[in-house]
């Protein structure tokens, strides 16, 4: 059984410590966290690394600063993106922002394999590609927005891939190349399905090379010295396709990625759907831009409307919504009554494009009523998306009531804190299935990393072992909380007013997930609580060590008034539980709890 996380109180250490791709980073006090939202130099200089669609891993940062030393100017910088569409569609919102910027300013940079350095087996391997979309540096806030609402940009991982190639000479950008010569190329998605019994990766007696080499020494380890940059294609379709059946709910054994390949389809079927296949799983780089692309998805789908933004939200969703579309009417409470207003809105008339809500909320835990909002979607034509991230589809089915399911890949499912990843499903009872897998046939690229989708494949593999020890230990944390007086306010779904709502989509072995927050009565003593709390301590959740965050502070720090009119106060902090043994997680909370009185009694 894994040991409690030892503690670490190094301001910016990346968490886990000592990992090159982590997607944590370590802000162990409430000032810290003040500091960071605020840029003071004596947070944002120890900062390795962030939460990457806020914090720009450093990779990726000096990659983009080779480029325009390179290729552009000195008051120019550079955003990276995995391909031409995705960069095209950051050009376009420059000049949606701010129209008064001359189009020449905005470029954008593709960068290919040089085919001078080509090899004969060249078709097999992962190429290095991106593009860079250069802009004048005053306008760094309007890219930064793209890259943070969007979560399409490259990733860290891919830059890295992509900075040894540009480097050496194997990357270079298009227009210096006289012709490049045609590469073996598939269908659209992941070059084909990939049969259960295809051997493409080794080609004799059933054995997988890539495989054994993985099981048994350090990932990082075997990246680097197996593939370097010539991860085979083959492997990592591989390695997505078993990604696709975990999130399909046909693949739930703990068994390498050969192995699980060769399994049958398991017959009890999570999603447990008719019609419903792993064709109706589409991977993303990040759980925002599965966001980011359904939505788009939804409007060239069913033509531009406004959206209905259910519950307090996570903060880039209701951007997006805002921001890339028509807008939102944006309901903050998810009450029975803000439904009453949207069924009189809809009776009187007014129509959406879809209602976006997440099952549970994020930081409050409340759960919608997805009867019957599916019940006014079916009377008056709108979609409804969901983000059962917090959920997480071992503990819920909320597939029978969305049209599109969406999830951040980067939370529970890995577990490790160290890649990113997103998916979108479709339910194939949806009135709009066969428009959006027709919008998603043009306009679906696949652009999760093929490294990346090596560690999310192998880190998900207990996936389903995992999720019942983080149910229990989570609710022994909401009991120690909710007993001690300095506590306002636990929020967890299984003691809030709407359980009864998140029971109807429980399954029967289900439990209410590994999130959950509390308020206190004062600022003081939540300052206090969160600087004696031996967690770990920063952005992300579904960790597989419990992570603790003070989340209004960090993602709403500019607008604490509003956030709090929802519910969201600033004394809240917010606990992704994790693995740990539960009577050592009890004690480390208890003794945090205690400091709040010998604090007083000084």
């Amino acid at each position: 059984m894994p040991g409690v996380l030892a503690f670490n109180d190094t301001l910016g250490q990346t968490i886990p410590p000592d990992t090159p791709h982590a997607v944590s980073v370590s802000l162990p006090t409430w000032s810290a966290n003040v500091g960071y939202e605020e840029g003071q130099d004596w947070v944002v200089s120890k900062m390795q690394t962030g939460y990457p669609r806020f914090f720009i891993h450093k990779t990726i940062q000096r990659l983009a600063s080779s480029i325009v030393a390179k290729h552009g100017h000195a008051d120019e910088m550079a955003m990276l993106f995995p391909s031409r569409t995705v960069a095209n569609r950051c050009v376009n919102f420059f000049s949606k922002q701010n129209s008064s910027i001359p189009e020449q300013q905005i470029r954008i940079l593709d960068f290919v394999t040089n085919p001078q350095k080509a090899h004969a087996d060249q078709g097999k391997k992962v190429l290095p590609k991106l593009s860079a979309v250069l802009y004048p540096k005053e306008h760094w806030p309007i890219a930064k927005a793209f890259w943070q609402h969007s979560g399409d940009g490259v990733s860290s991982r891919r830059a890295e891939f992509c900075e040894r190639a540009f480097h050496d000479g194997s990357m270079v950008e298009k227009s210096t190349v006289a012709e490049i010569p045609r590469m073996r190329k598939g269908p659209r998605r992941y070059q084909r399905q990939m049969s259960i019994d295809d051997h493409e990766l080794d080609g004799q007696n059933g054995t997988n090379e890539s495989e054994s080499f993985i099981d048994g020494i350090d990932p990082s380890q075997f990246v680097e010295e197996r593939f370097g940059r010539n991860l085979n294609v083959a492997f990592a379709a591989h390695a997505k396709l078993a990604i696709r059946r975990r999130i399909a709910g046909s693949l739930t054994a703990n068994v390498d990625l050969h192995e699980a390949l060769q399994k049958p389809e398991e017959i009890e079927k999570r999603r447990d759907l008719e019609g419903f296949s792993v064709d109706d799983v589409y991977l993303y780089p990040t759980g925002m831009s599965s966001i980011f692309n359904t939505h788009r998805t939804m409007m060239l789908a069913r033509g531009a409307q406004k959206s209905v933004m259910w519950g307090f939200p996570y903060v880039d969703t209701l951007k997006i919504l805002e921001k890339f579309g028509p807008g939102a009417q944006f309901y903050g409470h998810g009450s029975a009554e803000e439904l009453d207003d949207l069924e009189k809105r809809l009776e009187g008339g007014e129509r959406f494009l879809a209602l976006f809500c997440e099952f549970p909320g994020n930081p409050l835990l409340k759960t919608p009523d997805l009867a019957r909002i599916r019940a006014l979607a079916d009377k008056y034509d709108f979609g409804v998306v969901v983000d059962e991230t917090i959920g997480n589809f071992l503990n819920v089915n909320v597939l029978p009531y969305a049209d599109v399911v969406v999830s951040s890949l980067t939370k529970v499912f890995s577990g490790d804190s160290n890649v990113m990843g997103g998916s979108a499903i479709l339910n194939p009872k949806s009135r709009y299935y066969t428009e959006l897998r027709e919008v998603l046939g043009r306009e679906y690229e696949d652009n999760l990393f093929e490294e990346d989708a090596v560690f999310l494949e192998r880190n998900s593999r207990d996936f389903v072992s995992r999720i019942a020890r983080i149910n229990a230990n989570a609710e022994a944390i909401c009991d120690v909380l909710a007993a001690h007086p300095k506590v306002k306010q636990v929020n967890y779904p299984k003691h809030s007013p709407s359980r009864h709502l998140y029971d109807a989509c429980r399954l029967p072995h289900g439990g209410y997930g590994g999130l959950l927050s509390c308020t206190f009565y004062t600022l003081d003593d939540a300052k206090v609580f969160y600087d004696h709390l031996r967690t770990a301590k920063g952005p992300s959740l579904g960790t597989n060590f419990t992570l603790s965050s003070p989340f209004v502070l960090l993602a709403h720090y500019q607008e604490l008034e509003w956030a709090a009119q929802y519910g969201c106060e600033a004394c809240l902090i917010r606990f992704s539980v994790g693995l740990e043994d539960t009577a050592a997680l009890k004690s480390i909370f208890l003794s945090a709890l205690d400091a709040i009185t010998s604090n007083e009694s000084q």
